[in-house]
């Protein structure tokens, strides 16, 4: 297959990055599949490369610290499969990812050189259900009933973000070009505006695919920004919402005294 060039739209981007306004009390941070499943080398089962992991964890760490210091929600949303009698993991209805496992081997599946299964990935009780402890604090979200690549799809996500009152999602997690992308065009569809935080996710189907799920959220479905450039956003509101507070607290002083 001939190499494509990818197409210069920093233009378009750029204009679109000053225009974007992000309001903590109408925002969520969606932290996708950020489990030990894919991110914990020592019982991952569908593993990103390692140093994919550690920047994707580093990262992620900071922007959720951020976000939950001016009061954005954090939900997380994890695939877990059950068990079941003849069937083996719940992921098996799918014929794609059975015939990954009637075909290929475990070295040679969606994780290029590293060895992946669908049938014993995230099942119910492992440990590769656990959310990495370092991004998960008391005050998060948890949805743990995703079973396919779009976190809104058989999940209450959607109802969650209603009853929160969001209106722009921020995505973060693995991986890039599948769950990411998915639960990024359901988002579109249901008219959110749609955040994707380019440090903070990472593919284990290779760099190509990740790259093309960058391209594909800016090109077409919304902003793909950094750590700082979330800080940048998020940040400019806290100036005048702290003066408000202020003003409210000496407003209340004065009537009371």
């Amino acid at each position: 297959m001939a190499s494509i060039e990818i197409l210069d739209r920093s233009t378009m981007t750029e204009k679109l990055y000053e225009g974007l306004v992000v309001e903590p009390k109408e925002t969520a941070i969606i932290a996708i599949d950020m489990h030990r499943g894919h991110l914990d080398m020592d019982v991952a089962t569908m593993p990103t490369k390692p140093e994919d992991a550690e920047r994707v964890i580093r990262n992620a760490k900071r922007a959720l610290d951020f976000a939950r210091s001016q009061g954005v929600p954090v939900i997380h949303v994890i695939l877990v499969y059950r068990k079941i009698p003849g069937l083996g993991s719940e992921g098996m209805t799918q014929p794609f990812w059975r015939a990954l496992h009637e075909l290929v081997t475990e070295e040679d599946r969606l994780t290029p050189g590293r060895r992946s299964t669908v049938n014993g990935h995230n099942l119910e009780g492992s440990p590769g259900t656990q959310i990495i402890p370092d991004l998960l604090a008391p005050t998060d979200y948890v949805i743990n009933n995703k079973k396919r690549l779009d976190c809104f799809y058989g999940t209450d996500l959607k109802a969650l973000l209603e009853t929160l009152g969001v209106k722009t999602v921020c995505m973060m997690g693995i991986n890039t070009n599948t769950c990411v992308l998915n639960t990024s065009f359901t988002a579109f569809n249901h008219d959110f505006r749609v955040v994707l935080l380019s440090d903070c996710v990472g593919s284990m189907y290779g760099d190509d695919l990740h790259v093309l799920g960058l391209q594909n959220v800016a090109r077409c479905l919304g902003w793909v920004v950094t750590n700082e450039q979330l800080i940048e956003k998020l940040g400019a509101h806290a100036p005048a919402q702290r003066a408000a507070k202020g003003t409210v607290g000496r407003t209340t002083e004065k009537v009371v005294g």
